[in-house]
């Protein structure tokens, strides 16, 4: 290489440093890159679309490199002389004083930052045997190394903490102040750039944009996926640790279920050489999301992405290299393209599989059936092209049974959700449904919400050892009972729903009675006609204020078209929980009709049923008060209890209408 003319007035009482980079169009690999304290000389691979972003962000690291040297010099500066051979390897040189110590050394002597080998040399090992990870995924860890998050509660704590004063060198000093580790300064720079450093969209649009300089992604807080992967690298090589940057494809804003990937590549990230190992992280995915619908940034902090197992990793990660997957045996694209997407929060909520493992479905006989083992009970729910309808969700005690019924022909939409232990319901797992027949005896109630059934969910909220266990019940005459026990204090209450007939948001309740037996509920269920309805069931602890909260429902079907079953007499408010119904069960009576009556109440002084007369009841032996009550004449009829001996009020508990004449 011949050198600017310049150069050639080197005094020899000066010491010379030189910074020889050469950047080729060969695939970055760890092998490409070569330091020594004296001559330090990168080769960075070629890079496609993202690529290029980064190659940007490279060429710009060296001149932002000696820019923050000069800042810092003595007044007694170096002499910088810069130059480029046809090959595109660049040689700065910096001529110092021979009693100065050259700021270029003390980037590479500083506290031992970047150990070499026995040569001296800084090469970062080629990946290999030793890094690779079984494929598939063995359910061992979310991570390529064993670790105990906890003990960085108090690293993090403080590195979210740190502040940019100054220049990126004073931000990793800081940062490496509470950091001892190798394993606590990568976690110290990935929690700061995670809890700082805002995606800027604008940057991710315009892929001719040249890419963010570290100077200036400090000064905005804002920079693309090329940034974040770079900033890291360059944070890690000042922090001693061994860093590459690795771009690839992506299953990320805007991915669509199936899709294809070819030319330029769309997203980069980063590898990290820890303990013996290369591990994975993204920085960019773990400081937070894009709304799909605003277009809008949020920091959302993701640890799913810090050092995931690279089998978790290749399912949303696809780098321009295959030995940066770190799996044994590699995936190719068209695999990457086909697998099964599981978003990060599927595992970051206990999950651990889902079948089919094609995120393409074709429906059989109009049904497409899902399952997901999870490894704790977990809450689900789903949507079929954006509404929660034509499906049966049931949970198990660990995962989850969905039947879904597209009511159309052609494709479909299904996302399913889940919601672990936080509050929130967050997307895990995305299906393309094809269905090419339509079973129209199979249409769902439009109210039938999820979970579908009784399960570990409703023992929790109080409702155990139902008589029907399945989700699905089956009546030849439209009537049914359901019982099960509940847990002290906690109040039941159930409604019927159906897509037609006279059911109404009034009315819904009065086709199911309560009775309740001490700790045994019982629902006697009427239905107007043929169908399908919704039984819902919620429940309330007694002493808390608040509304009802639901918990599950049956699909109950009958197939008779002569059903036609009345409503359950109106209750009101003081019909006891405790209060029980033998007869009459129908909210109608007969006209002109002697009608029996037969009941069990509880602290009840007196009781008179009132129609165009009233007819006192008497209390029985079994302790039911029985009598009975004439409807000639009258349109209604009413129960009234006494509830105190001493008083003369009495109280409507029961409401009857008498059929016209």
């Amino acid at each position: 290489m011949e050198l600017k003319k310049d150069i050639n007035a080197v005094s020899i009482d000066m010491l010379l440093i030189v910074h020889s980079e050469k950047r080729r169009a060969a695939q970055g690999t760890p092998s490409d890159q070569q330091a020594n304290p004296s001559v330090l000389l990168q080769r960075r691979g070629g890079f496609q679309g993202v690529g290029n972003g980064v190659r940007r962000w490279q060429k710009l690291e060296g001149n932002d490199f000696h820019e923050n040297l000069v800042e810092k010099q003595h007044p007694q500066q170096p002499q910088v002389i810069t130059s480029y051979d046809s090959q595109g390897t660049q040689l700065t040189v910096e001529v110092h004083p021979r009693d100065a110590m050259p700021q270029l050394l003390k980037k590479f002597s500083l506290a031992k930052r970047l150990q070499g080998d026995k040569n001296g040399n800084t090469r970062p090992r080629q990946p290999g045997g030793k890094d690779a990870h079984a494929y598939p995924w063995d359910r061992s860890s979310l991570k390529s190394m064993s670790l105990d998050l906890q003990q960085f509660e108090k690293l993090d704590i403080y590195a979210s903490q740190v502040t940019a004063k100054s220049g990126l060198d004073e931000l990793v000093n800081d940062l490496l102040q509470e950091a001892h580790t190798d394993l606590e300064r990568v976690r110290a720079i990935w929690i700061w750039i995670c809890r700082h450093i805002e995606y800027d969209i604008a940057a991710a649009q315009e892929k001719d944009r040249q890419a963010f300089k570290p100077t200036d992604i400090l000064r905005t807080q804002k920079t693309n996926c090329d940034g974040y992967a770079g900033l890291f690298e360059r944070m890690c090589r000042l922090a001693g640790v061994q860093c590459m940057t690795v771009p690839g494809y992506s299953k990320g804003f805007g991915y669509q279920t199936g899709q294809s990937f070819s030319g330029e590549f769309d997203h980069a990230w980063n590898a990290v050489y820890l303990e013996g190992r290369w591990h994975l992280v993204d920085s960019t995915w773990g400081s937070g999301l894009v709304d799909t619908t605003t277009s809008k940034f949020t920091f959302l902090y993701n640890e799913f992405y810090f050092l995931t197992h690279p089998a978790l990793f290749i399912e949303d990660h696809f780098p321009d290299n295959k030995n940066w997957q770190l799996l044994k045996p590699p995936q190719s694209l068209r695999q990457f393209e086909n697998n099964m997407y599981h978003k990060s929060e599927f595992y970051n909520k206990g999950m651990l599989s889902a079948h089919p493992e094609t995120s393409m479905i074709r429906t059989v006989n109009g049904k497409a059936t899902v399952t997901i083992e999870s490894c704790a009970p977990t809450l689900f729910m789903f949507m079929l092209n954006g509404k929660q309808e034509h499906g049966l969700l049931s949970l198990r005690k660990n995962g989850m049974k969905l039947e879904v019924y597209p009511p159309t022909m052609g494709t479909h939409k299904l996302q399913i959700f889940a919601k672990g232990n936080s509050d929130i319901y967050s997307s895990v797992l995305e299906y393309t449904l094809k269905c090419n027949y339509v079973d129209m005896g199979v249409q769902l109630p439009a109210e039938l919400h999820q979970p579908v059934g009784p399960s570990w969910f409703s023992e929790q909220m109080g409702i155990m050892k139902p008589s029907h266990p399945d989700p699905i019940i089956h009546t030849s005459d439209g009537r049914c009972s359901i019982s099960f026990s509940v847990e002290e204090g906690i109040n039941v209450l159930a409604s019927l729903h159906g897509d037609d007939g006279p059911i109404t948001e009034e009315t819904q309740r009065r086709y199911i009675f309560q009775l309740h037996r001490e700790k045994q509920t019982e629902l006697k269920v009427q239905l107007p006609h043929a169908g399908k309805f919704a039984l819902k069931i919620f429940v309330k602890k007694r002493q808390e204020p608040g509304n009802y909260i639901f918990v599950f429902n049956y699909l109950l079907c009958c197939a008779n078209t002569k059903v036609n079953w009345p409503m359950f007499p109106e209750s009101f408010g003081n019909w006891g929980q405790d209060n029980e119904l033998l007869e009459p069960l129908s909210g109608v009576l007969p006209a002109n009709r002697n009608v029996p009556f037969k009941l069990k109440l509880h602290g009840i002084a007196k009781v008179l049923v009132k129609g165009q007369d009233t007819w006192p009841l008497t209390l029985n032996h079994e302790g039911y008060w029985e009598g009975s009550c004439s409807t000639a004449g009258c349109q209604e009829v009413y129960v009234m209890v006494l509830e105190n001996a001493n008083h003369n009020f009495y109280s409507y508990i029961l409401k009857y209408k008498v059929n016209a004449q």
